[in-house]
This record gives structure tokens, C-alpha cells and sequence, in this order.
């Protein structure tokens, strides 16, 4: 019980900050297989699966809460004031995260034209989405409390995206808000409701209904892709995790009060190295918990 909370709280922290994701977390932790055949098994297993999937993924889901809660409470009070700092520690995830996700997928790593394709793909993807969401460097931000059909339409396609992106091993869900211009504004409504703000809930509840959908939906298609067409499936994650420089240096465009995007003079070196301090410390976790499960 003791390791699935520490294993749900360090993928809360991953999925509440841009970088890398929850399920990039299970897989330098070792139990991303056993993750996602939980997460399909809830879907579409027979009962006993369904009991055992649902024992495991509430144990997970007890680190998960408490950490994500505690990562908002803290994020939506410094991102504004911090945002260079913070973009740093994201690149710095991300980067480190990608030799480890190499080589622990070195045998699925073929290069024929498809594998390429979908790499390029992959970048091409982020860097599309990151140019051209109508959120980004827009002056007055988005403001969530004030709904629309096409927002509404606008953050249920987007929360599909961000659960999808949580359980790959690969770019995190906030990243995918963070390039559809809706991290900051979802954090905050998240902070506003846990103060007592009533207002963002009709938002969240969509949020939270796109949240569902992508679970049902695009989960079991992951697990197939996966399964059937790894090579493939790999590419395209490391693509969108290096795609996803783009988007966190774009990042500070997306605030309420838009600032420049992340250049060299604002880029923080140390926090870029806590980063990688921090892969590198779920990796040595893994042994750690592989020594302690057998």
C-alpha cells in the first residue's frame, strides 16, 4: 500500500507540471505494464480482472489525489512569478527522460520509413498545435468562467488529448494543455473550486467529462497501438516529447498576462539540472522498488 502511494503521488506530480508524464513515471518505475493492463482491464475485463484493476488503481489513485491537490495548491501560486524557472525544470525532465526512454525501448527502436514518419510526425504534431491554438499570446488569457459552445467544445477535445498523453510513456497531459493554452487557466480553476469558487465548476465538469471519454475511448486504442504497432507507437512519443521543447519555450505566452517565450537569458541552468536530478532519482527508485517487490 505504502509503495502504490508513493508510486500515485510521483505520477500526480509528473501529470500537474508540464514535462514528462504519469505514465512516463510507471515506466522509470517499472510498473507502467501492469498500469495500463489495469487501466484496460477496468474497460473491458472480466470480473475478477475488473476487482483486481480496481484494487490496484485505488491504491494508486489514494497518491495520486493527495499529490496532484498539493501540486496545485502550490503551482497556481508561483507559475505566473517562477514561469522561466519552472520552463526550465520542464525541459530538463524532458531531456533526461529521453535516454531512458531509448534505452529501455532500445529493441523497439527499428528505422524504416515508418518509424521516421511517425517521428517527424510526432514533432510536426506539437509544434502545429503549439503554433496555432488560439489561446497562445492571446492578451487577455482565456477566462474559463465564461463559457461559450466553442470553448466548451474547445477544453472537452483537449482534456480527451491530456489523459491520453497521461498514460503514454512519453509527453505529459499538462504538456498537451500547456500547447492547447489551457494548463495555466485549468490550474487556476482547480485552485479557485478548492477555495470555494463555484463559478469554474460548470468548466471543470466538462473537463472532467472529456477526462472520462478519453479514458473509455482512446485508452484501450493506446494499449492496441502498443501492442501491435510498438515501434511505431515509440517514435511518435519521442517525437512529441522533443516537439514539446517548442511548446514550453512558447510556454509564457500562454499566462493571463502573456510574457516572453523562454530565451537564453531567462533560461535557469540550475533548475534545468534539478530536472534531470529528479529523472535520474525515479530511475534509481526503480531498482529500489524492483529489489523490494522480489
Amino acid at each position: 500500500m505504502v509503495l502504490n502511494f508513493i508510486r500515485g503521488f510521483c505520477m500526480a506530480l509528473a501529470d500537474s507540471v508540464p514535462g514528462v508524464s504519469g505514465g512516463t513515471i510507471a515506466f522509470l518505475l517499472g510498473f507502467y505494464d501492469k498500469f495500463i493492463g489495469s487501466l484496460d482491464a477496468l474497460i473491458a475485463g472480466n470480473k475478477q480482472e475488473k476487482i483486481d484493476a480496481i484494487i490496484f488503481l485505488l491504491k494508486l489513485g489514494v497518491g495520486w489525489v493527495i499529490g496532484f491537490l498539493s501540486a496545485v495548491s502550490v503551482l497556481a501560486n508561483i507559475f505566473d512569478t517562477y514561469i522561466y524557472q519552472i520552463s526550465s525544470l520542464f525541459i530538463g525532465f524532458i531531456l533526461f527522460a529521453i535516454p531512458i526512454v531509448i534505452k529501455e525501448e532500445k529493441e523497439s527502436l527499428i528505422f524504416n520509413w515508418k518509424t521516421i514518419l511517425s517521428f517527424i510526425g510526432g514533432v510536426a504534431l506539437v509544434a502545429f498545435i503549439t503554433y496555432f491554438n488560439p489561446v497562445s499570446g492571446s492578451e487577455s488569457g482565456v477566462n474559463l468562467a465564461q463559457l461559450d459552445i466553442s470553448l466548451i467544445l474547445y477544453v472537452f477535445v483537449a482534456a480527451m488529448c491530456a489523459i491520453s498523453a497521461m498514460v503514454l510513456p512519453g509527453i505529459s497531459g499538462s504538456t498537451l494543455l500547456l500547447i492547447f493554452g489551457l494548463y495555466v487557466p485549468i490550474i487556476s480553476a482547480i485552485k479557485a473550486v478548492m477555495g470555494f469558487d463555484l463559478s469554474y465548476i460548470p468548466i471543470l465538469f466538462v473537463f472532467g467529462l472529456g477526462i472520462i471519454t478519453g479514458v473509455v475511448t482512446v485508452v484501450r486504442l493506446i494499449k492496441w497501438a502498443l501492442d501491435k504497432h510498438r515501434p511505431i507507437m515509440i517514435f511518435l512519443i519521442i517525437g512529441m516529447m522533443i516537439g514539446s521543447f517548442y511548446a514550453i519555450v512558447m510556454g509564457p505566452q500562454t499566462l493571463a498576462t502573456p510574457k516572453p517565450p523562454l530565451s537564453i537569458d531567462t533560461f535557469s541552468i540550475i533548475w534545468f539540472v534539478v530536472g534531470g536530478a529528479i529523472i535520474f532519482g525515479l530511475q534509481k527508485m526503480k531498482t529500489m522498488t524492483t529489489k523490494e517487490e522480489s
